[in-house]
């Protein structure tokens, strides 16, 4: 045996306790990881009312914010607009708006319960008439298993859920109060925070490139979706169908929801003229009507206005879809796309999180190619050597 042999056995004990020790490090961080995530969802899912309102009153804010700081450097004459003054205008017009939102949606659910009670035995036949096409068998089958289901224990939840929307909305604008009487102070309260001026600078710059691309989003949304509400009511209408307000409004809300919120408004406008008119032809015409415009706005108009502003990618707005429907419910489902494109920015910002960024990006590239926000560098735990 020569020397060189018998250093690496005097070696190897050496080196196999430090793998040891390495391997027993990596292990308890992931334990420890899991174990926090298992508390931050226990906390997700137990105080999702504060946190839903709470994610509602930022997005609000953000979408302000800019406004009032433009608004605050006009000048009439010699009089100039106040900081102060701008964020109770717009405080005033975000409670006023909220509170009426608030009231039309609970008074047209209402009004939808209501009203279904009346249709439920015609639902039923028109949804038998369809399976009759398939088999004559199939109809009573069909009949007998919709008759089974409580349709008016699922519509007084539905009406609950409605009421429980005034109590959101008064807890929204009190955060949203809160949070224009805190922004003067904000860069302050982060430079101390951070005990950096220019950290504390790129912080800021990140925050503004969220409400950037997220105040983007949620204007591009709303114009599509304010243009389609208006074709269904059109549409609606046009045939001599009832509830063309309630649809045109579910049809609003729900095509806020990326690719799904429009297939189910589709299929449920089509339920709904199916219902109503006595021949299937009139109501599959109604449904391909509602089908195309929701192709061209959604799949043509929208990415074309949306831009590069979005950029995530499709099967992870399926999955944080289907996450935060899981923890949150529809207001989740509601939410998934701004936190989703949050996360996006902050993981790209820092540099061991950035993999994760790269996979929630549309095309690999989570930034903006005019982007000149450096990477916040964060100090990580070293292995015990």
């Amino acid at each position: 045996m020569t020397p060189h042999d018998l250093e690496q056995s005097a070696a190897q004990p050496g080196q196999t306790d430090s793998l040891s020790l390495v391997e027993r490090y990596r292990l308890q961080t992931w334990f420890l990881g899991i174990i926090a995530f298992s508390m931050i969802l226990f906390l997700l899912v137990q105080a999702r009312f504060i946190l839903i309102s709470l994610v509602i009153a930022i997005i609000l804010f953000s979408l302000t914010a800019d406004a009032i700081t433009a608004f605050s450097r006009l000048r009439i004459g010699s009089w100039k607009i106040t900081n102060w003054l701008a964020s109770m205008a717009a405080f005033t017009l975000i409670a006023v708006v909220l509170l009426t939102l608030s009231a039309i949606v609970i008074s047209q659910v209402n009004a939808v319960v209501t009203t279904t009670l009346t249709y439920t035995d015609q639902a039923i036949a028109a949804v038998a008439r369809l399976a009759a096409l398939y088999s004559p068998e199939a109809e009573a089958t069909v009949e007998a298993s919709i008759r089974s289901i409580e349709v008016s224990g699922y519509l007084s939840a539905l009406a609950g859920q409605a009421s429980n929307l005034l109590s959101a909305t008064t807890l929204v604008i009190l955060f949203v109060g809160f949070m224009f009487a805190e922004r003067l102070w904000f860069n302050t309260k982060l430079e101390n925070l951070m005990h950096d001026r220019a950290k504390a600078q790129r912080v800021g710059r990140i925050i503004h490139s969220i409400v950037r691309r997220v105040n983007h989003y949620l204007l591009v949304k709303t114009g599509v979706s304010a243009t389609t509400a208006v074709a269904v009511y059109a549409l609606m209408t046009a045939f001599g169908l009832e509830f063309a307000g309630p649809m045109a409004i579910l049809t609003f809300i729900l095509n806020y929801i990326p690719s799904v919120g429009s297939i189910i408004a589709t299929i449920l406008l089509g339920v709904v003229a199916l219902i109503q008119v006595p021949e299937p032809a009139t109501a599959l015409l109604v449904f391909v009507i509602a089908g195309m415009v929701q192709f061209m706005l959604g799949s043509v108009i929208d990415p074309m206005l949306m831009g590069r502003a979005l950029r995530v990618s499709s099967f992870g707005i399926i999955v944080s879809l289907s996450f935060w429907g899981a923890v949150w419910g529809i207001p989740g489902m509601f939410l998934a796309v701004p936190i989703m494109v949050a996360a996006m920015i902050v993981c790209s910002h820092i540099p061991s999180a950035r993999p994760v960024a790269v996979l929630l990006s549309r095309e690999g590239l989570p930034e903006y190619e005019d982007d000149e926000i450096e990477p916040v560098a964060m100090e990580l735990p070293r292995a015990a050597e």
